[in-house]
């Protein structure tokens, strides 16, 4: 079992009996999500916003217009944090400061430079395309120079990370337990609706067997 070492930045300090250093199971959460949450200073304020990301081994791929402030800023600095987080169930106790929720999380920290050679951004893009949906990027056109010349790709690559997992009922107190109060799980999912196509001629088309594929496997 391939693990990220623990030192003072990715150390889980507040519930370790939730933690995990587990290269495998990070990638695991990594790969059920699309959408992180970057961290980055501007102009000595400290800023944080959603980014969909694409992963291949121990890299991530963001992009973003050449004038992006957050890419540049993480350019600036070399280094830079991101945390996906998927939310799985409400945990409703007897007791208000005993509600809690269950989640997997994990938050990343590595080194960033920037993709220029043009095979390597379309490469990096391929990845984030097939993160996002397996098999999109052979039923899209390919890219125009323009398009890509116009295009800031910032490849990270993770030094270390650590996950945070809650997947247990509810903890309530002792004495609390012969309450005449409900307590349980709200299980929650992000779900994929069925697919409906854009204007014009995909309207006449079938839809493409990935992404009936992607549907199917992610639908209520």
């Amino acid at each position: 079992m391939k693990t990220y070492e623990k030192t003072k930045l990715n150390r889980v300090k507040r519930g370790q009996k939730r933690a995990t250093y587990d290269v495998e199971k990070i990638n695991t959460i990594l790969d059920s999500g699309f959408i992180g949450y970057v961290s980055y200073v501007y102009k000595n304020r400290a800023i944080t916003l959603p980014m969909a990301y694409g992963r291949k081994d121990n890299k991530i791929y963001l992009h973003g217009s050449q004038a992006n402030r957050m890419l540049l800023a993480l350019l600036e600095a070399k280094e830079m944090s991101m945390t996906v987080m998927h939310l799985d169930a409400l945990v409703l106790a007897r007791s208000g400061l005993h509600h809690s929720v269950n989640y997997r999380s994990v938050t990343l920290f590595g080194s960033v430079k920037k993709i220029e050679a043009p095979k390597e951004k379309d490469k990096a893009l391929f990845y984030f395309m097939e993160h996002m949906m397996k098999g999109r990027w052979d039923g899209i056109r390919p890219m125009h120079k323009k398009e890509l010349d116009r295009t800031l790709v910032v490849e990270m690559t993770i030094n270390t990370a650590s996950a945070k997992i809650r997947d247990v009922g509810v903890g309530d107190e002792p004495e609390d337990y012969d309450l005449n109060v409900w307590a349980g799980l709200v299980p929650l999912k992000l779900v994929a609706e069925y697919p409906i196509a854009d204007e014009g001629i995909p309207t006449k088309m079938d839809i493409p067997k990935h992404v009936l594929e992607y549907y199917e496997q992610n639908k209520g």
